[in-house]
């Protein structure tokens, strides 16, 4: 799974690899520092940002709700650069399936390692399908069958296709409450006492928390059509290439465009990201439009990059960045040389070991970054 970088390197769009980038920091760097620091600080004019930086209880969308659709958008714009040479009519499908499917079920492991106790080796508390990586990987699969077998008009039919099954049973099953919608009852049913946040009793029977309500099953609909998103935004640079220039307009006009038709389309079914509404979808993929328009004006048109490289020792090393900011603590690596520290920073001692860990892990993605070596689950 180490691969050297490839020697074709110099066609790869910096954009790409800088954007994932800055998910990336975002997620596993500058969150949690600046959360931790703004805590401490406790100061009433930070409040608004620190909302920001966490979810939306249930409906509406705050920033911090972008990060994990732009992950899935940038593993969708990846693709249509790395399955262009799958697609011919003489072509074999079953190795480049094998691949795929290797990259689902390693997506898969990982995300029970993330979120799904899987190191925890008790069964009571194991869940099948509760982590972003998951949804990345089922989202990918959907998008690869996609692209590989439909012509690009086939595609977007598709794509709306799975926007409106994913509708009709939300609208006419259930309702848009945390225990009343329609996937909610499905990841009940399907995932039972291997759903995340299922709680035992003492007398041996579990129960599902009422706290927890992010769904993962039927929204796996609307994770296929975030990961085709981007790769409408991938195929719009990879075929742009001549006219730069058309590119950012086609990426500002699609953006904008998505961010109307959700906005009209939140009067009837609510932007809830916990259950990836159809919504909240295009109004998330919009967004991701604008900023894939934002950074590839500014670094693959106009060709600026200065103050923006060292956002690749994330982006081509994402899923390695993911799992040691998430998996990984190096807290205790921080104090066994640090603790000398407490007595003069008293309270701020903690903000140190959070941001000592999580600079560990940049200096790590970039020893590794700088050796060539990245972890490719394909």
């Amino acid at each position: 799974m180490k691969n050297k970088l490839p020697e074709n390197n110099s066609i790869r769009l910096a954009s790409l690899d800088i954007l994932r980038g800055f998910d990336l920091f975002l997620l596993v760097f500058f969150q949690p520092v600046f959360v931790a620091l703004a805590r401490q600080m406790n100061m009433s004019f930070l409040d608004s940002i620190l909302y920001q930086f966490d979810h939306e209880v249930w409906e509406g969308f705050r920033f911090w709700d972008l990060v994990m659709p732009l992950f899935l958008f940038m593993t969708g714009a990846s693709m249509p650069f790395s399955l262009s040479k799958y697609k011919t009519a003489s072509v074999d499908y079953w190795p480049v399936y094998r691949r795929i499917l290797k990259r689902v079920i390693l997506l898969f492991i990982f995300g029970m390692i993330v979120q799904g106790n899987l190191l925890g080796f008790d069964s009571k508390h194991i869940y099948f399908y509760s982590n972003t990586l998951q949804s990345i990987a089922v989202g990918y699969f959907i998008a690869a069958v996609i692209q590989l077998h439909f012509s690009f008009r086939w595609q977007i039919i598709i794509t709306l296709l799975l926007l409106l099954a994913y509708w009709i049973p939300m609208t006419f099953l259930g309702d848009f409450t945390p225990a009343g919608n329609f996937a909610e009852q499905v990841d009940r049913w399907v995932l039972g006492r291997f759903r995340d946040g299922v709680y035992w009793n003492e007398d041996g029977t579990w129960n599902f928390s009422p706290y927890y309500n992010y769904t993962w099953i039927w929204s796996s609909l609307t994770f296929g059509v975030t990961v085709m998103l981007g790769a409408f935004a991938g195929k719009i640079m990879k075929e742009g290439k001549a006219n730069r220039k058309r590119v950012v307009q086609t990426l500002l006009v699609v953006g904008l465009a998505l961010v109307g038709l959700a906005l009209l389309w939140s009067l009837q079914m609510p932007v809830i990201k916990r259950i990836w509404t159809g919504s909240m979808t295009l109004l998330s993929g919009g967004y991701c439009f604008l900023l894939m328009a934002l950074f590839y004006y500014w670094i693959d048109y106009k060709g600026h990059t200065r103050g923006l490289n060292w956002l690749k020792v994330y982006g081509m090393n994402s899923i390695t960045a993911y799992l040691l900011g998430e998996v990984v603590s190096f807290r205790c690596v921080a104090a066994s040389v640090s603790y000398g520290l407490e007595q003069y920073l008293g309270g701020y001692y903690s903000v140190w070991l959070t941001f000592a860990n999580y600079l560990i892990v940049f200096l790590l993605l970039r020893a590794m970054y700088k050796r060539g070596l990245f972890l490719k689950v394909w």
